[in-house]
């Protein structure tokens, strides 16, 4: 097995398994974080009526970081901004959906904010 297939097949390994701990707390809303190389994108999601609540992503016009919207820095301010929209609208516990990706660096950062802004995961 070549180096990139075999990164792709234990990313999705990994997806499955994060995925299937979230889908067993159906209580609470999901959190669900992607991101390209670029930008970070994130939705607070209700799976039994398939609704987006809230969103959010480092593509909006009003983000306040302009330069570099994919660092740590970018991620911390994507945390507080989903926290205080989801406070908002009386969405106080959520699941954290990781999407596969490495609890580690941008999304450790985006978790923390969110965490210390109000939200409870």
């Amino acid at each position: 097995m070549n180096r990139m297939k075999l990164k792709k097949v234990r990313y999705m390994r990994r997806r499955m398994r994060v995925k299937s701990k979230v889908r067993a707390n159906t209580r609470r809303p999901r959190m669900c974080i992607s991101r390209s190389n670029k930008n970070f994108f994130v939705q607070i999601i209700d799976d039994s009526r398939a609704h987006t609540l809230v969103s959010a992503s480092t593509l909006e016009k009003d983000f306040p970081i302009s330069k570099n919207r994919c660092n740590k820095e970018a991620a911390r301010e994507l945390g507080k901004i989903i926290a205080q929209r989801a406070i908002a609208k009386n969405i106080k516990q959520v699941v954290f959906d990781r999407n596969g990706y490495l609890y580690h660096g941008k999304i450790k950062e985006f978790a923390d904010a969110a965490r210390e802004n109000g939200l409870e995961f």
